[in-house]
């Protein structure tokens, strides 16, 4: 794996960094979707200038850490297909989570992005990977599960998901995998 990108042998996509460059692409293939974002725990982006914080928040992040949010793209016609990513809160406990374009739905992009994402956890040492879920996100349960994630806890009133306009703290799932460190 260089650093920032990796390609596994038997996927149809690839992760890598984002840069700057990126900004046009995320905004329109997902960051601006109302279904795509409606479970997410960040809002919806209405202007190209969201996204571009977010790839300035990315930097920071890569900077900080050995990993950060990634892009997947497809190897064939190199599309954007979403992101997943790496969010660290130490250097062995980290957060994950992933987000697809509309037309990535369905295909196994998420299940082959996650399972990349532990790999390169584990690589880097993380020891606890969690993700949290909304619990009326059957998509995205099922992807955690087949990745072997383990549902940990139902956490009440512990999150606000923007995108649903409700502008209250809702319950979350919490999924983890830990890892052996030997």
């Amino acid at each position: 794996m260089v650093k920032g990108v990796l390609r596994s042998r038997s996927s149809h996509s690839l992760l890598r960094r984002p840069t700057r460059d990126d900004a046009e692409a995320v905004f329109t293939r997902y960051s601006s979707d109302v279904e795509v974002t409606k479970y997410l725990g960040w809002p919806r982006h209405q202007f190209l200038d969201q996204t571009k914080l977010f790839l300035a928040f990315s930097d920071t992040e890569w900077d900080r850490w050995p990993g950060g949010p990634y892009l997947i793209e497809s190897r064939s016609e190199e599309k954007l297909l979403g992101g997943p990513g790496l969010g660290f809160d130490s250097p062995t406990v980290a957060s994950t989570g992933y987000v697809l374009a509309r037309d990535a739905w369905g295909l196994g992009y998420a299940t082959e992005a996650l399972t990349a994402v532990v790999s390169i956890a584990q690589s880097l040492g993380v020891g606890r990977l969690y993700a949290l879920c909304h619990p009326d996100h059957p998509a995205s349960i099922h992807v955690l599960e087949k990745c072997e994630f383990r549902l940990e806890d139902r956490l009440k009133n512990q999150a606000v998901f923007p995108n649903l306009g409700l502008g209250r703290r809702e319950d979350c799932l919490r999924y983890a995998r830990t890892f052996d460190s030997s």
